[in-house]
């Protein structure tokens, strides 16, 4: 049996994202909370949250041992980007490229 639980439009840059992603992938359910608290990036509190929501979906659908759980898939996808300008000298702009992401973890037992 699987649960899961998605956010979108998180304001991170995929990159950034998919370093911490990768750190938990495939650990258990503990294991990966222990690892988030102590990773010092911004995304982690992220994923830590949305980790927290897959294991309260985990106990509505009566799982057994909600500790035994793996993290099978963790999906880190490109959101729209929000394109704003910064203004420069002589009348000229420059680009502003702000990322967002959509996130996806994916427990089983």
């Amino acid at each position: 049996m699987e649960t899961k639980a998605i956010v979108k439009y998180v304001r991170t840059s995929p990159r950034k994202t998919r370093l911490v992603a990768d750190a938990i992938r495939g650990k258990r359910v503990g294991e990966a909370l222990d690892l988030l608290t102590f990773i010092n990036k911004k995304p982690a509190r992220i994923i830590k949250k949305l980790l927290k929501s897959a294991m309260a979906n985990a106990e509505d659908k009566k799982f057994e041992d909600i500790d035994s759980l793996l993290v099978s898939r963790i999906m880190v996808d490109r959101g729209p980007i929000w394109k704003r300008q910064l203004a420069r000298a002589r009348g000229k702009v420059n680009p502003i490229k702000k990322r967002t992401s959509h996130i996806t973890i994916v427990l089983r037992s």
